[in-house]
């Protein structure tokens, strides 16, 4: 039972990047604006209706990446050593993400450049950043080693994703001439100076 549940869920996942994986590829060729579920469903080889089992419209299948992304990060920093304080917790957890997926290239860059563009892109993702915001506070607060204060949990996961930002905001304006991780420490040492 558990084998056909877990083959189940792999091939859901499958979908799942088919789904993104053809968002992309069309909006890279013919722009977000021109884009259409149909043709998502069509590129990925399934219909309309089945599209709509697993998203809810264009944006969400174009941002699915991001998404998966960010609960792996999330998952990083809970098994992070309950020990160590929160803001190497989260670099650290950041290093070992970065370690465990490919380092973010043109996917990641044509996505990021397409929701700086389009309103219904960024009102989606400002909306995944809030929930990811909310969970990593909820991971740095479960920390033993962080004080009771209600406040630094959400100082903390706000400050860190603002530096991720930064980071990949100057990765794309370098046009990728440097590692993405080089980018990310060196923003992570300057935020750092006050939560080190």
């Amino acid at each position: 039972m558990e084998r056909a549940v877990g083959l189940r869920e792999r091939k859901k996942e499958a979908t799942r990047q088919a789904v993104h994986e053809a968002a992309l590829r069309l909006t890279v060729e013919h722009g977000f604006d021109q884009l259409t579920v149909e043709a998502v469903a069509d590129a990925a080889g399934i219909s309309r209706r089945t599209f709509s089992n697993y998203f809810a419209g264009k944006e969400d299948a174009l941002l699915h990446g991001e998404e998966q992304q960010t609960r792996e990060l999330v998952r990083a920093v809970r098994e992070r050593p309950a020990e160590e304080a929160a803001w190497t917790a989260l670099r650290a957890a950041m290093t070992q993400f970065a370690e465990r997926v490919a380092p973010p290239e043109r996917e990641w860059a044509v996505r990021t450049r397409l929701a700086m563009r389009h309103p219904s892109l960024l009102a989606r993702q400002l909306a995944n950043h809030a929930a990811l915001e909310r969970d990593l506070a909820e991971a740095v607060a479960a920390r033993p080693s962080l004080s009771p204060e209600p406040v630094r949990p959400l100082v903390l996961a706000a400050a860190f994703l603002s530096s991720l930002r930064i980071a990949m905001r100057l990765w794309i304006e370098e046009d990728l001439a440097r590692e993405p991780i080089e980018v990310i420490d060196e923003i992570l040492d300057e935020m750092g100076r006050g939560f080190a």
